[in-house]
């Protein structure tokens, strides 16, 4: 074993291989458990691996390399053969071992190349006939007894001394007679023959012992053939063959087939043959020591003559002249300037705006032409990018406002040769497009409406902005007037209010509202804005109760039989906002018969038909509810009070005329409902629902408590009340001459009689 050149190798953390050898001689007679060579290594920080990645010609006389730490950081590798080498030098004679050591993240690769030098003393049992299944030969049932049939004595081996013999039995029932073995090696035939012994096998168990008690066992299968009817022969008489240099040693050139009997083959010229060997049975021309045309340009044609011929007797023969042509193999791919091309552009950029130019040559043909082609990772922007001589351009507009269009490109440009095999170079290509703020945020102008009781904080709406660049809608708001009744949210834009509001100050606002974005350019200082006005109208809402002049009258009227008759017109208003001038009127008690009706604010007495007039006076104490109508529904309302004295119509009444007195030194009772309408949530409708419930209940039991005390104190004035308005009343000390009344009645209600004069109308209680 002879190391011919050491190797030094870099790797992580201070990585050294020592003595590494590339090419070494190693004998045929090695045997298994043989460490061909230890490597050294160093290796801080992470833990190193040792592969054997592959084999040329592929053979399992090598085990995976065995790699073993020794002291900090130092490590040692071995190459050891396997328990199945065997090694033999005019078979395969060169073998490649490719190695990789790994080193945290630093990999390298080295070959081991192995010379098998041939060895005189060394002599083995190989082959098939030492195979479990034995070497094969066939022989004609012609041949004569005790002719040779096989030569099972390796060169070398007469030389020791050698003894062979075969340990199988060979019964007389299956075998003609016993085959020998002579002391030159030859395995001869019976001395009966194999006459007659067509299509048999015979399988004999040979034992070889030589040297110093060195034993080995084969196995040889004799196939007896009918007789050959044939000669040996060529189909042609040449043959060409092209190869590349690439092959490696034990790789087939071309297998040559002759027609004959049990043929075999051998190379005649040139002897000795450096570069092929041909295999004595298959015909298999194969390749012997590796191709290379740069060290040996002899090599690029060879010829070789080629025998076919019969093992045995007549032993006939042919010959065929076999050109081998080597070319040469495209070794090297493409280099290329930039190895990666990293680029960044602007989504604005034009269309043919130049990336970079991609310069690769050829390290096998200087000047030899390339082939370019891009090749991309995603096929949605495969139009976004072109080739254009060796110039990555361009080819469409760049968008980065779609969500996944923008932002990297990946890509590869491909360079290959036109050698053979074609090879291929991949020149990475990451392209950045950063983005440009092109647009400016807008939102459209909205109104919004507000009751002016509205509280503190209450969401109005929300301002919509929309941007174009990506991220969609990266806006954030602001108010220009810096308005302290209302706010607008930073991030959401909403709308709510921060102030009281006064309808009947000021019924209008208008907020400019500034949008900016953000986020959405290369740049993060380079922002655009937009703004948009927004309404806000201020609802009015109901803060006063109406107030009636009087609030309470008393009046006297005679009806006419079939006849409408105005009572009074209402007069209301608000003090505190004297513009609004709408009200709704309604009875809301005491018309018990409906005689009295409201036409807008006058109150009208309807006569009854005549069937059911009554021909007694009747007092009517009428509530007429008064609500502000206010911007949509009523909300506040009063209540007045009307006392309405009524005489009956008189056959001879001549005139009918009302009466009306106001007495201001009673106070009237005024009752005042306020309507609140809002949308509250459900359980609070029940809970206000049930509350109210229980207060009306309340209240009305306190009006009648009331209207029950006040009952004692009106019947002494009810009856000056419901004196007859055409006249004054009497008092007690009157002069009046109680002859003016020539008729006498009883009230109905009341059961009291009176006194009544039916010319004038006038009446007196009794």
């Amino acid at each position: 074993m002879v190391l011919l050149r050491p190797l030094t190798l870099l790797a992580l953390s201070v990585s050294v291989l020592h003595s590494l050898p590339w090419f070494m001689n190693i004998s045929e007679s090695q045997g298994p458990g043989t460490v061909l060579e230890s490597f050294s290594f160093n290796c801080s920080v992470y833990t190193p691996t040792l592969e054997l990645l592959y084999v040329q010609p592929p053979t399992t006389f090598f085990n995976p390399p065995s790699l073993t730490w020794r002291q900090g950081s130092h490590y040692v590798g071995k190459v050891i053969l396997s328990s199945s080498v065997r090694f033999d030098a005019l078979a395969v004679n060169h073998y490649k071992l490719q190695l990789r050591f790994t080193c945290g993240k630093q990999v390298t690769e080295w070959p081991l190349f192995l010379d098998v030098q041939r060895d005189p003393t060394h002599v083995q049992c190989a082959g098939r006939f030492a195979s479990p299944a034995g070497e094969l030969i066939q022989v004609p049932e012609t041949v004569k007894p005790r002719a040779r049939l096989y030569t099972l004595l390796l060169p070398g081996l007469e030389l020791q001394g050698a003894q062979m013999s075969i340990i199988s039995a060979q019964d007389p029932p299956h075998f003609p007679g016993s085959f020998s073995i002579s002391q030159q090696g030859w395995l001869q035939a019976p001395a009966q023959g194999l006459k007659g012994q067509a299509q048999k096998f015979f399988q004999l168990r040979i034992s070889v012992t030589y040297g110093q008690n060195r034993t080995c066992q084969g196995m040889l299968t004799v196939k007896v053939l009918p007789v050959p009817s044939s000669q040996v022969s060529f189909s042609a008489r040449t043959q060409n063959v092209t190869i590349l240099e690439d092959l490696v040693p034990g790789n087939e050139v071309v297998q040559l087939q002759a027609q004959g009997f049990n043929v075999r083959y051998e190379i005649l010229s040139p002897v000795p043959c450096r570069f092929y060997s041909i295999g004595p049975v298959d015909g298999k021309v194969r390749v012997s020591t590796p191709l290379d045309l740069a060290r040996t340009p002899g090599m690029a044609v060879t010829t070789l003559e080629v025998k076919a011929f019969e093992l045995l007797p007549p032993w006939s023969s042919a010959t065929l002249a076999l050109t081998i042509n080597v070319t040469s193999v495209n070794r090297w791919p493409p280099r290329c300037r930039p190895a990666l091309l990293v680029t960044r552009i602007p989504e604005t950029a034009p269309l043919g705006t130049v990336l970079d130019t991609v310069t690769c040559m050829d390290p096998d043909s200087a000047g030899a032409a390339l082939n370019y082609q891009l090749w991309f990772h995603q096929p949605s922007i495969w139009a976004s990018l072109r080739l254009r001589n060796r110039t990555l351009e361009v080819n469409n507009t760049l968008d980065c406002d779609t969500p996944g269009t923008c932002f990297q490109y990946k890509a590869v440009i491909l360079v290959s040769d036109n050698g053979q095999p074609p090879m291929t170079t991949e020149v990475p290509v990451l392209m950045m497009v950063t983005p440009v703020n092109e647009f400016s945020p807008t939102c459209a102008p909205r109104t919004f409406r507000v009751r002016e009781d509205a509280k503190p904080y209450m969401l109005l709406g929300s301002v919509v902005g929309t941007d174009k660049d990506y991220p969609h809608d990266n806006i954030e708001y602001y108010t220009s007037d810096g308005s302290a009744t209302f706010t607008v949210d930073r991030l959401s834009g909403e709308v709510r209010l921060l102030g009281p509001l006064d309808y009947e100050q000021q019924r209008l606002y208008r907020l400019i509202v500034q949008l900016t974005d953000h986020g959405q350019d290369q740049d993060p200082t380079s922002h655009r804005s937009g703004s948009c006005t927004i309404t806000i109208e201020v609802e009015d809402v109901n803060e006063y109760a109406p107030e009636c002049e009087p609030p309470f009258q008393e009046l006297t009227i005679q009806t006419s039989l079939g006849h409408n008759v105005e009572v009074t017109k209402m007069s209301c208003r608000i003090l505190q906002e004297p513009e609004r001038k709408t009200f709704s009127y309604s009875i809301v008690g005491g018309n018990n018969q409906s005689q009295f009706s409201l036409q807008g604010a006058v109150l009208v007495h309807s006569d009854p038909v005549l069937g059911s007039w009554s021909q007694q006076p009747h007092t009517y104490e009428l509530l007429i509810r008064v609500a502000d109508l206010g911007p949509s529904i009523s909300y506040l309302c009063t209540t007045a009070t009307v006392t309405v004295h009524l005489l009956p119509w008189r056959a001879s009444t001549v005139a009918t005329s009302t009466h009306k007195t106001t007495i201001p030194s009673m106070t009237p009772l005024l009752m005042t409902g306020t309507e609140a309408f809002w949308q509250p949530e459900p359980w609070f409708v029940v809970v206000l629902t049930v509350t109210g419930t229980l207060l009306l209940l309340a209240l009305g039991w306190l009006l009648s408590r009331l209207l029950r005390g006040m009952q004692g104190t009106e019947g002494s004035t009810e009856r000056f009340m419901q004196a007859p308005r055409m006249e004054t009343p009497q008092a007690p000390n009157s002069t009046l001459n109680l002859q003016h009344f020539d008729g006498r009645a009883q009230d109905s209600r009341i059961g009291r009689d009176y006194l009544f004069n039916t010319s004038t109308g006038a009446w007196h209680w009794l």
